[in-house]
């Protein structure tokens, strides 16, 4: 990748490492909201796996699964209580919907879908966290997978992707978890192989 913006260090260019180790959709602004309570001063923070595994077992509670409203106009949401003092989400997609390219800063995450299928576009390099408002994309860093329900990932820091229910008449449902709880989130448009940074938002602007 190469940076429009003369502040880019050489030393920060983009390779193509990888980091598609395992949404994840952004936190939307929150409905009904049940906040996870700090963790203790010796309490370890949740590695990746484990909130995978959280993220799993809550995409299998039918009961909790099917009591988050469905809009048609809109993705509807529920705050949950995740591991270790994690952010978690429970996230509902109307046919044709998706985030949009972001990323979740510092903290790392989770997502399982608990009903229908998501697709994630994903970005196979990290991107430089500074000093820079366009990068051009290396070829072959793209990835793409399809998700279907009961299937889901784990990734690592600056994660960047965006994710889809392409379904033309069907919901999706999936299930979110972040630690640290999220300082941030950028918000990226991208043209062919051009990524523009638009928009960082905190949590003051979701909660």
């Amino acid at each position: 990748m190469s940076a429009s913006s003369p502040s880019l260090p050489a030393s920060a260019s983009v390779s193509a490492s990888a980091v598609d180790t395992g949404p994840s959709a952004p936190a939307p602004s929150p409905g009904s909201v049940n906040a996870p309570a700090a963790p203790g001063p010796d309490a370890a923070a949740p590695t990746a796996a484990e909130l995978l595994d959280f993220v799993r077992r809550t995409a299998g509670n039918t009961a909790l699964v099917a009591s988050l409203p469905l809009d048609p106009a809109g993705r509807t949401w529920l705050r949950l209580d995740g591991p270790g003092g994690s952010e978690a989400w429970l996230i509902g997609w109307p046919p044709g919907t998706g985030t949009g390219w972001h990323d979740h800063a510092d903290s790392a995450g989770a997502f399982t879908v608990a009903a229908g299928g998501l697709r994630e576009h994903s970005l196979a390099a990290r991107l430089p966290t500074d000093g820079w408002k366009t990068l051009e994309l290396s070829r072959g860093i793209d990835r793409t997978r399809l998700l279907a329900t009961g299937q889901g990932r784990a990734f690592g820091r600056h994660h960047v992707h965006e994710v889809l229910n392409e379904s033309g008449h069907e919901h999706a449902v999936s299930v979110h978890a972040y630690y640290p709880p999220l300082p941030q989130i950028r918000r990226y448009s991208r043209t062919g192989a051009v990524l523009r940074l638009e928009q960082t938002e905190r949590p003051a602007d979701w909660q």
